[in-house]
């Protein structure tokens, strides 16, 4: 047996996650306002929330595959013990109603505000059938059975009513065990009403919801008709017919040729994109070269300049090499104009004896052969001597030089 209060479903919810969770009474953080750009305004930091497994197993149920509540009394709850807290056998019972085509997040944000009205509330949804809704308000692009399934699977939704009435009745109403109607307030005209929610209103059974702003089946639908072009192409590639989607044998070829072009400017766009890359590393290379380049040529004339600038080591070595010079040719100047010294002078100059070149016979220590060999030649003793003189003479010039 189904458990109609909380169908099973919702046990893992409580008032403090509700009430965390709905669009316009946040508690832990604050509503996320954007702004032209999207981004959230500046002071406003989302709290991070715990982690929970809260993802339910089970679709929601059919309300023909319930036990029916025909034979229980109805009494519907006010909205002040509805808003106050019901007890948990007794939910307030929310009922929504809609076509549900190609279902997306608007209408699951719908059904969202319908479940946290209240906290303690068992969602019901109504989906119209497909010979009710091409009727009244146009061709769908599901068929019901798939949008009975679609809502089935909101997490949201505790039950779900097939075949839903387009205007609601008190027998409706009293069937279901009703309390409240969830919609957006708009003025909803159809089925020759200004508004089919009026009696609803008026009988202080109307829960008004927010609808989302930018997201609607009609906008989806808008965006794929502005777009043919773009998705009969994307199917064609994907491996579907020209008659699968309805398109003729002269479309056909035209949209190939078209993919074929794309292809080509794309590749043309790589391409370009590729060489721009390859300049930009020329580029790049060339500049570091030309910075290395400038570095080494800095380096080198710093290193020419050190050595052969004004200041440089060359310079100093040179002005050495020629202060060295004139010193020691200065030396040599003063020593060859200075005036000869006497032997005598000097007492304490030992002169070096020169050599010299003696005849054998010239030779003074040779023995004396004779007295009548010294006696025969009174002039050979004294030219030697006078010879000897005067070699003298030339070995202290040559001294001096």
């Amino acid at each position: 047996m189904i458990d109609l209060s909380l169908s099973g479903r919702n046990t893992d919810f409580t008032v403090l996650e509700m009430e965390a969770h709905t669009s316009g009474r946040p508690l832990s953080r604050k509503r996320r306002r954007e702004g032209s750009n999207g981004d959230a305004e500046e002071g406003e930091r989302p709290l991070k929330q715990k982690r929970s497994t809260m993802g339910l197993k089970d679709p929601a149920p059919y309300a023909d595959q319930l036990e029916s509540m025909e034979d229980k009394p109805y009494k519907r709850v006010s909205m002040e013990e509805a808003q106050r807290g019901t007890q948990p056998d007794r939910p307030v019972r929310v009922y929504a109603d809609g076509i549900f085509d190609m279902f997306h997040s608007g209408h699951a944000r719908a059904l969202m505000q319908a479940k946290r009205l209240f906290p303690n509330t068992h969602l019901i949804v109504g989906v119209c059938s497909d010979e009710l809704t091409h009727k009244l308000k146009g061709f769908t692009v599901m068929n019901e059975d798939e949008r009975y399934d679609a809502v089935t699977h909101c997490r949201y939704v505790d039950e779900v009513v097939r075949n839903a009435p387009w205007t609601l009745t008190p027998e409706f109403l009293s069937k279901h065990r009703i309390d409240f109607v969830a919609h957006d307030d708009i003025p909803y005209s159809s089925a020759g009403s200004d508004d089919v929610y009026k009696h609803i209103k008026d009988a202080g059974m109307f829960a008004p919801t927010q609808r989302t702003e930018g997201i609607s089946t009609s906008d989806v639908i808008t965006r794929i008709v502005r777009d043919y072009d773009v998705y009969v192409r994307r199917n064609l590639q994907r491996g579907y017919t020209a008659k699968e989607l309805n398109v003729s044998f002269i479309n056909e070829k035209k949209y190939h040729l078209q993919e074929r072009v794309d292809k080509v400017k794309q590749k043309v766009r790589d391409v370009e994109e590729k060489s721009k890359e390859f300049v930009q590393k020329v580029e790049e290379k060339s500049i570091d070269l030309i910075q290395k380049w400038e570095e080494k040529s800095r380096e080198f004339i710093g290193n020419f300049l050190q050595m052969f600038g004004p200041e440089g080591a060359l310079d100093v070595i040179l002005c050495s090499i020629q202060k060295h010079m004139l010193k020691e040719g200065k030396g040599r100047m003063l020593q060859a104009i200075s005036p000869r010294q006497s032997p005598s002078s000097s007492p304490t100059r030992e002169r070096s004896p020169s050599p010299t070149f003696r005849l054998p016979f010239f030779n003074k220590t040779s023995p004396p052969s004779s007295p009548y060999s010294q006696h025969s030649r009174p002039g050979t003793q004294a030219i030697s001597e006078d010879d000897d003189d005067d070699e003298e003479d030339d070995d202290d010039d040559d001294d001096d030089l």
